[in-house]
């Protein structure tokens, strides 16, 4: 892209986020003026507005890079090797039991430290 064009996005970006703040304030605000109104129809248009939201910010720069991340992200979600069933319940007994050990140990030294500082003190 060429100099003109990049300033010209980014003018634009600013006005696209300005709409996307309109579109959710008119969201709040219509969901509270027309509290008389049947919640479904409420949340139909509030979804409405908040997906054009959406649209329109995917549509700017940071939008744009922020929808590429997510989808990067999910591709390496993909990619994870994720363990068996086995290998997560022995990962989370060792967990467990290391924890219950540390309770012990800490209880043990607390214990101890009390006892001792109750005998200095008196």
């Amino acid at each position: 892209m060429n100099a003109k064009v990049e300033a010209k996005t980014f003018r634009l970006d600013g006005l696209k986020w300005l709409l996307v703040a309109l579109l959710v304030g008119a969201a709040v605000a219509g969901n509270s003026y027309y509290a008389e109104i049947p919640l479904l129809y409420r949340v139909l248009a509030i979804v409405a507005l908040c997906l054009s939201a959406v649209f329109v910010a995917v549509q700017t720069a940071k939008g744009n890079a922020f929808w590429n991340l997510l989808r990067e992200a999910q591709n390496e979600v993909r990619r994870v090797v994720w363990p068996t069933r086995q290998e997560a319940t022995q990962t989370t007994l060792i967990v467990v039991v290391f924890v219950l050990l540390m309770a012990v140990i800490l209880w043990a030294l607390d214990s101890g430290l009390g006892w001792a500082a109750s005998k200095i003190i008196g």
